[in-house]
Order: C-alpha cells, then structure tokens, then sequence
C-alpha cells in the first residue's frame, strides 16, 4: 500500500448501527477492534470481545513477580517489514508517553540498540560451535531453490524430511532455522518454503539475529497492554470467562450469515441473536490453547483433550467446507507440541555464564544474548534466550528472566535421563546448566533460580502439512458477516507464527467485510528484488563463488548494474 493508497476511509453508511462480535481476546482479534474504529468508523461501546480465560493476549502473554516467579510461553521476533504490525502500532499511544506512539518508542530503541548475536550456537558442555556459515553443498543449494521456485499447489502436503536430502539436517542453516522457527523435520515444506520467501532479504544475517528486533519489555507488557488500554478508552467491551461454543449459521446456495453465538458464561448458557448487519470474527483454532504449567518440583502434564476453541471450530467446519479442516492441525499433539520454561535469577551465576558466552552484560539493559542461544548436541535440542532487562516494568535490579525451550520433549535427556515432558522445573534447569558447561556449580546454582515450565500440546500446530482448503479463507466465499481470524485462517503469501499474520488477518477482515475502499499493506516484496536475491545466493554458497560469476561480472561491467554479484 503506498502512500497514495494510505487514506483516511469514509464513514460506511448504517455503521452506527452494526454490532461487531470477536471470539478470543489475543492480537488478531484486538486488532480487529482496533481496526473496526479506526477505519471503520464504529462506535467502541458497540464492539464486543469474546474471551474464554481470565485474561487478555492469547499467545502474547507474560505475568508472574521476583518472588513467585515470572512465566512467559513464548516470545516474538520482530523485523522492519511487518508493514500490517507497525500500521496498527503507529497508532497507539505509548503507556509510558502518550504523546508517542509504540512505534516511536520500538523503532528508537532498535536503532539505539541494534540486535545482533555474538553466540548462535553452543556444543561440548559450553564451547561455542562454529555459526559462521550456512554449511550448506550444493546438493542443499540445488533443493533449496527448487523449493523457492516451487508452487505450493505441486508441493501439497509434502514434508519437510520427504524434499530434502538427510544430510541437509546436519547443517548450520537447520540449526539456525528450526531452532528460530521451531520447524520439524515432519512440518510442511510449504510452510518452508513462506518463509525463505517473506524473509529473504534477513538470509544474510540469519546466522547472527541481524536485522530481528525485540521489544523493550515482554510481549504482554510491550505490545498487549497498549492496545488493550487503548480499547477500553475507546469503550470497547471485554467478556472474559466466556466460551463460545457454537455459531448458527444460515447458508443459502453460496450466501453464508451468522444468526446466533452460543456461549458459557459463569456456568450459564447464553444465547447473541445477530443478522446480516452485524459482524462476527472467530479465532479459529489456537497454538496455546490447554497449556499447562508446573513449578521447581512438577511437570507440567500434557493435556490430549480437545481445548474450547478447536471444539469451535470443529462445530462451524460441520456446517460447510469453505470454513476449513481443523482436524488436519490439532490432531496430532505427539507432532505440534514443545515445552517452554522461565527461569527467574536472583544474583545468580547464570549472567556469568552469559556474560562469559556473549561478552555482553545481561544487567546492562541492552541486547543480552542477540536472540536464542541453540545447543546442537542437546537430546531436547535446548536453546535459551536473555532479552533485554529488565523484562518485566517490576523486575528488581538483581534478577534476571530467561526463556529456554526443547523440541524433542519425549526424548531422554544428556545429563538428566528422563523424558523432558517429565521433568520438574529444577530437572529442566539442571539439564540446560550441564549444556552450558555449569555441571559441578549446579547445586549452588539451583538455589538461585526459580523455574516454571510449560507444555504446549498445539504450540505448531500450524505448521502440519496442509493443502488448499485446510486452512479457511479470512472471509469464505459467499460470507455476509463471519470472518475468520489469526494463524489458521488462509493470508496467502504471508507466514503463520508471527505478529503480522495475526494483524494482517484482522485487517483484511475488517476492510473485506465492511468493504472499505482501502488497501491492506503488501506484504514486502523481497523475494522479487534482484539484490535481495543477489545477497541471498551469495549467502547460502558461502563465500564460494557463484555458478557462472565470472560470466555475470564481464556481462555487467561497466553497466549500471555493476557489482550487484
């Protein structure tokens, strides 16, 4: 959307009359709110948010206190190019400032403070493993711009482990890339194949974090809270504790209307009439949905029941097939599940290990360790992170918050031998402490630190292989008021798991279903710019030289384009 496009819309005729109703509290749906009043022109008090838990965020969470001890499920990496992101964010006023916005205050603390990590990956209990490269031959190279070049019509439902050769995971680049996107070898190669497309122009730094961007604070606090007061200013009505179980929905021929919201509040069934005029948005499907805690001495367990919100969609998949296959994502846990945990330090020798990894001061309140440190010889295939501190608006000088994860969680730790799955917090901690080379200060260690996991059964659930329909399109064919919202509706080019899809979702919902004669920002265009893809080949051959370079440079000499290899 350039800037000829970027307009103040008009007020859409009848708007003070419509009601809007969004099913779960997390990004996509307030920004949904967000959207429906500032483009949309719509009243907040008549904006209704639908939310089954206590509390507000949905994926983008963090809470807790020094003592008890903080717990975050998970964090975000941000990049310069989420042009639906910073829309939303440009427009939000700053708790701290309200005379800047939370862009202003992101974007200055970035430049300052540019990420950049100095110790990617670790092995051999705390010896920094070489990440200067992508380790890639060209056999790797050869399958990876097949798979660029590739439709996601002809891949379908293949696998990550069913296109490329097995020695391409034992390479630098799938360290880097399952480790910064928790990809598995049984994923979808489609899903793949969105990011090496979406993120191209990132290639060259990706083996350093250069080029990503963290908030100041956690997400909840960054990012969550803003928009949130800023909704509740604008009157926008929030019903936690209330679970939609069902839409009714009128189909005639392709023409599709929501009629009816069932829901559970307090115990109580509920009914919401609604018509053509009124809007209702449903995030269908969750990654966090049935997380489970546990603490120092219990594991958290892991849930099989189906949560609320898969059993929702479930309910509206039944009455049409334009509406999605959620089975295809949630029901196979063993595949779309990992486990998290939050380490709260207090004076403890963990920031010398992380001073003596990074060469950074994690206390300076600066870029700590530059994103997540990954262990390429951990059974769990551990890594940990330390974002700036502090993490939390209330965290004490002396205590640092980490976030570390696994992916195997039913394998046999190292040092720990059970199942991660079935470790305590302290087992978890103790098994990261022997990776990083603390094995004979972990007793003294383990006094300092308060640790609470968290497993995740659906946490990638939206990576399982999928094909065309699987996922349903923001708003169905034929659809007059349903709009579906987040990581399992279909944004075509646009990759799930991140910030920006949630949004751009929102956005296009919003501006679809009270048809706006506005545009939804274009996804970047790095994958079609020639220098973005120039660097990118330069990258993956590793300083070798390029197929026919020598040729290309004579051709080029002399020309406007003359260094582009």
């Amino acid at each position: 959307m350039g800037n000829f496009r970027n307009i103040n819309t008009l007020k859409p005729e009848g708007i003070e009359n419509k009601k809007a109703y969004l099913v779960g509290a997390g990004i996509a749906s307030l920004s949904a709110a967000a959207y429906l009043i500032m483009d949309g022109h719509m009243d907040g008090k008549n904006i209704t948010i639908l939310e089954e838990t206590n509390v507000s965020g949905g994926a983008m969470d963090g809470c807790g206190n020094a003592k008890d001890g903080y717990i975050i499920r998970g964090g975000r990496e941000m990049e310069e190019h989420y042009e639906c992101c910073w829309d939303l964010y440009s427009k939000i006023p700053s708790l701290d400032n309200p005379n800047r916005t939370v862009l202003d205050e992101f974007r200055e603390l970035n430049t300052l403070d540019p990420n950049e990590s100095t110790c990617r990956l670790i092995h051999n209990c705390g010896e920094k493993a070489d990440s200067s490269s992508l380790g890639l031959s060209d056999i790797h190279i050869k399958q990876l711009t097949m798979l660029f070049l590739a439709t996601e019509e002809n891949l379908g439902a293949t696998t990550v482990e069913e296109y490329f050769d097995p020695s391409f995971f034992e390479t630098n680049m799938w360290y880097f890339w399952r480790s910064m996107f928790a990809f598995e070898t049984w994923h979808s190669v489609a899903e793949m194949k969105r990011y090496m497309e979406r993120f191209i122009h990132l290639l060259p730094g990706m083996n350093r974090f250069k080029g990503i961007m963290f908030a100041k604070y956690n997400q909840y606090d960054s990012m969550i809270l803003p928009l949130k007061s800023w909704l509740l200013s604008k009157n926008v009505v929030f019903a936690l504790n209330t679970q939609v179980k069902d839409l009714e929905i009128d189909i005639d021929g392709d023409k599709k209307t929501v009629t009816a919201i069932h829901l559970t509040y307090n115990g109580k069934d509920k009914l919401i009439h609604t018509s053509e005029n009124d809007l209702v948005f449903v995030t269908n499907g969750s990654m966090t949905e049935n997380s489970t805690l546990g603490n120092m001495h219990k594991a958290p367990v892991l849930n099989r029941d189906l949560g609320g919100c898969w059993r929702l969609w479930n309910n509206i998949a039944k009455k049409h097939p334009s509406f999605g296959r959620p089975k295809v994502f949630c029901s196979d846990i063993d595949k779309s599940n990992w486990e998290s945990f939050t380490i709260t330090c207090t004076d403890s020798k963990i920031a010398d290990i992380l001073k003596n990894l990074t060469g950074r001061d994690p206390y300076s309140g600066k870029t700590a360790t530059g994103g997540i440190i990954t262990i390429k010889d951990s059974s769990w295939l551990l890594s940990i992170t330390c974002n700036r501190q502090p993490h939390f608006v209330d965290q004490p000088r002396n205590v640092l918050v980490l976030w570390a994860y696994g992916l195997f969680t039913d394998k046999i730790g190292d040092f720990v031998k059970k199942r991660m799955c079935d470790c305590t917090g302290e087992e978890l901690v103790t098994e990261l402490l022997y990776h990083l080379g603390m094995k004979d200060e972990i007793p003294e260690i383990l006094k300092t630190v308060n640790v609470i996991p968290c497993m995740m059964p659906y946490i990638t659930s939206q990576f399982m292989p999928r094909t065309k329909g699987d996922r349903p399109d923001v708003v169905p064919n034929g659809s007059t008021n349903l709009a579906f919202l987040g990581q399992f509706a279909e944004v075509p080019g646009d990759c799930v798991f991140t910030v920006e899809y949630s949004i751009r979702s929102a956005m296009m919902a919003v501006y679809t279903l009270l048809n706006l004669d506005k545009n939804v920002p274009e996804i970047y265009p790095s994958k079609y710019d020639i220098r973005v893809i120039a660097s990118a080949a330069k990258t993956l051959y590793s300083g070798r030289p390029l197929p026919a370079e020598s040729i290309i440079h004579k051709l080029l000499k002399d020309t406007s384009l003359d260094g582009l290899i």
